[in-house]
């Protein structure tokens, strides 16, 4: 069973008072004045749905995955740490870090902005709170929207926790010479690959 739900201010939960990016704008600023961020909001509906999945009979509940592409794999390993009932994830193609955001002067989704985060470290550490559990992550060299030198200091930062956690083996993630911004056949076989093996 698939369960793939429209996040905040796309397709179906989409305003009828604002379009498109606007509304994406105005829900980021209205969680911030009310401390909290469009990151907390995800996690929370990714949440519920891992619930819903959870009340299917037909769902083996030790064996579901998430996967996600672009603002997709935001979402994947934001929810990770916090959702155990995750037993294995595979983001494909975006781990923007604050590093690279502010080196490269980066405008990027909503949901990747967390309030105070970076005083404590960036994205990669969020990602590596996943550890143990299973997670791979895929990339494309030339992507803009992770750029791909702080991407090659991230993943060192999440294997470094699954080293600490005595589970290395179950980290892993691919960078695709010459790709940009895409799910491609290599990155598509190495996600069904994590799935089936960790699964």
């Amino acid at each position: 069973m698939v369960l793939c739900p429209d996040a905040l201010c796309f397709e179906e939960r989409q305003s009828p008072h604002l379009q498109g990016g606007a509304y994406e704008r105005f829900e980021f600023l209205r969680y911030v004045v009310d401390g909290k961020s469009m990151a907390w909001k995800n996690i929370l509906d990714m949440r519920r749905a891992i619930d819903y999945l959870g009340s299917r009979p037909e769902v083996q509940k030790d064996r579901i995955g998430c996967y996600g592409h672009s603002m997709g794999s935001t979402h994947t390993w934001l929810v990770g740490p916090w959702e155990p009932r995750l037993k294995c994830l595979v983001g494909n193609c975006c781990l923007p870090t604050y590093a690279a955001i502010h080196r490269t002067h980066l405008l990027h989704c909503f949901p990747n902005y967390i309030p105070g985060l970076f005083r404590y470290g960036d994205t990669p550490d969020i990602a590596a709170l996943i550890a143990p559990r299973a997670l791979h992550l895929n990339f494309g060299e030339k992507d803009g929207g992770s750029p791909i030198e702080e991407v090659r200091e991230g993943v060192k930062t999440i294997a470094r926790s699954y080293q600490q956690s005595g589970e290395p083996e179950k980290f892993s993630y691919w960078i695709e010479e010459g790709a940009g911004h895409l799910l491609s056949e290599e990155m598509w076989a190495r996600t069904r690959e994590k799935f089936r093996k960790c699964l």
